[in-house]
């Protein structure tokens, strides 16, 4: 017999939303720590750490000059990468604690310490530039997940024009190489409880994909690839994580809603936080292909403008923290139902 679903009949109540955080910058991803600790990235080169007592420091990103020559040419060019543009975007956890960057501005993979010394992984893959490295994942066995949501230049031409040449990269034991191609604009992604299913944001798409993982002597691959849940959202999905229960929630930019996929593939409504007018206009704009910067730019709410991604968080992972691109603070609530705990959740790190 199959449990209620925890969010049946759940819609977020705006007078419980609480905030933590001020001046922050683009905060677009959030890592929460099992002692209350939030870590976020933060478009002023770095991340700020959030103590559970809403004390914040903001800790900048640093070339660390000992590994710059087996990440790059020269020590020039690595430091250069930090001066033309750094841009933290999705954040993981390592095994040792420091935190894995995604970095949209410098289109690399790069490893951060906690005092911010930090280092390039990978920049290149098959020989080539990587392209705009959007988000990073580290799964139970250690391997880290990367998605490139496109290699055209400037990525802007990319998201407006639906162009498919995202794709999914893996660090394993083999080295970094691609396991599947063709993504509109690939965006987070997240393994479910078994870590079975690679769930994946498409956010031009504009719809959610998933693949299962196959593995083999050769390294872990990605098959039998399928829509999860509507084929068209009604908005650009860009974060997602799963709950305990196995309801894959999910931030719709610039509309501003917050929605959850059921484990049958239907949408619960949890959140409109946007602008009903900019939104219709945003949303008959991209149908048409005719939607501008400006567009964009008019469609946002208030609560979290331009909602970009959630986490659970909290002694019982029922906390829910948003992420946000126009933001300077966090948005938290309750939740009805707890998280899927993510693999840090479940190590004892050890920085």
């Amino acid at each position: 017999m199959i449990s209620p679903n925890p969010l049946d009949g759940f819609t977020l109540d705006r007078s419980a939303i609480t905030y933590i955080g001020v001046g922050l910058q683009r905060p677009e991803c959030i890592l929460a720590e099992r002692d209350g600790t939030l870590w976020v990235a933060d478009a002023r080169g770095g991340v700020t750490r959030i103590s559970a007592d809403g004390s914040q420091q903001f800790i900048g990103q640093q070339a660390d000059a000992r590994f710059a020559t087996a990440a790059t040419d020269s020590s020039d060019r690595f430091e250069a990468k930090f001066t033309q543009g750094t841009l933290p975007n999705g954040l993981a956890f390592a095994a040792n604690g420091d935190i894995l960057i995604s970095n949209f501005g410098t289109d690399c993979l790069e490893l951060m310490s906690r005092d911010g010394r930090t280092r390039t992984l990978h920049d290149r893959i098959d020989g080539k530039a990587i392209g705009k490295v959007n988000f990073v994942l580290r799964d139970s066995k250690g391997r880290i997940w990367i998605t490139v949501s496109t290699r055209v230049n400037p990525w802007t031409q990319a998201a407006a024009n639906r162009v498919c040449d995202g794709y999914i990269a893996v660090v394993d034991e083999h080295g970094l190489r691609v396991v599947a191609d063709g993504f509109y604009f690939t965006n987070e992604i997240r393994l479910d409880a078994r870590e079975e299913w690679l769930y994946i944001v498409e956010t031009t798409g504009p719809n959610i994909s998933r693949m299962r993982l196959v593995e083999s002597e050769h390294g872990v691959r990605l098959a039998n690839r399928e829509v999860f849940g509507p084929i068209n959202l009604g908005g650009y999905p860009d974060g997602i994580a799963f709950d305990a229960y196995g309801n894959l929630w999910c931030t719709l930019v610039m509309v501003d809603q917050l929605i959850a996929i059921t484990p049958q593939g239907d949408v619960r409504l949890l959140l409109d936080d946007g602008d009903p007018a900019a939104s219709r206009n945003l949303l008959d704009k991209i149908q048409a292909g005719t939607v501008t910067a400006d567009d964009m730019a008019r469609a946002h709410g208030s609560v979290a403008p331009w909602l970009a991604s959630i986490t659970f968080g909290g002694p019982d992972l029922r906390t829910v923290y948003l992420g946000s691109l126009l933001g300077t603070t966090i948005p938290s609530f309750r939740s009805p139902v707890p998280g899927l705990p993510m693999v840090h959740w479940r190590e004892t790190l050890q920085p």
